[in-house]
């Protein structure tokens, strides 16, 4: 078959030879498969990752889910603890008629321990989110083994007593100088009075 003899003209195709009608379909077939692969096919291969992305996003969060569901007795149990905790030390906080016992103790405790204070000055109460610091300045005089007896003995106070700022400075001889800020709490009562709606004025 002698190809420069047959008439390309696509309205004379029904004149071409069998192979050259063959080979016509086939280049066609595949002109039309590419196109749709390049249309069809690549926009749904991109819909796939974006959707095999979200189902990897979606099977973490659900073994995490799953894992806290799993867990979820035992958080429970954690909680109760935690809030056991929180009410015992909420009774060991000082009630506002208490604090002046309570700084009385302080005072008691150090001057037991064979101190000298130079200084005590309880400051303003501090505000938090459900309770109140009482901050109380001091500056006491003694050995190291008065400063030892003194901060064990507040720490064995019915109430909750915590040092903070701790300075410790050489004084003459085998005397220090210990200057810090102890602090206790009382329980901080949230203001349950609402903002009184105005009135509408009648005409």
């Amino acid at each position: 078959m002698n190809l420069s003899e047959v008439d390309w003209d696509f309205e004379a195709a029904g004149t071409w030879p069998l192979p050259v009608k063959i080979a016509t379909v086939v280049i066609i077939c595949a002109a039309v498969v590419f196109a749709s692969y390049s249309y069809i096919t690549t926009d749904q291969l991109a819909e796939l990752e974006q959707l095999t992305a979200k189902e990897k996003t979606l099977k973490t969060a659900f073994e995490i889910k799953q894992k806290k569901a799993v867990n979820l007795q035992d958080y429970r149990e954690q909680l109760a603890q935690i809030e056991d905790s929180l009410g015992e030390m909420i009774k060991q906080m000082p009630t506002k008629a208490e604090v002046a016992n309570l700084l009385v103790d302080i005072s008691q405790t150090g001057l037991a321990s064979g101190l000298e204070f130079k200084l005590f000055k309880p400051s303003g109460e501090i505000r938090k989110d459900f309770y109140s610091e009482l901050p109380i300045h001091i500056e006491v005089l003694g050995n190291y083994e008065e400063l030892g007896l003194f901060i064990s003995g507040l720490a064995s106070l019915p109430r909750i007593v915590t040092v903070h700022n701790v300075v410790i400075l050489p004084n003459k001889g085998k005397k220090l100088t210990m200057r810090a800020v102890v602090k206790t709490y009382n329980e901080g009562v949230q203001s349950s009075k609402k903002p009184a709606k105005k009135r509408r004025k009648r005409r």
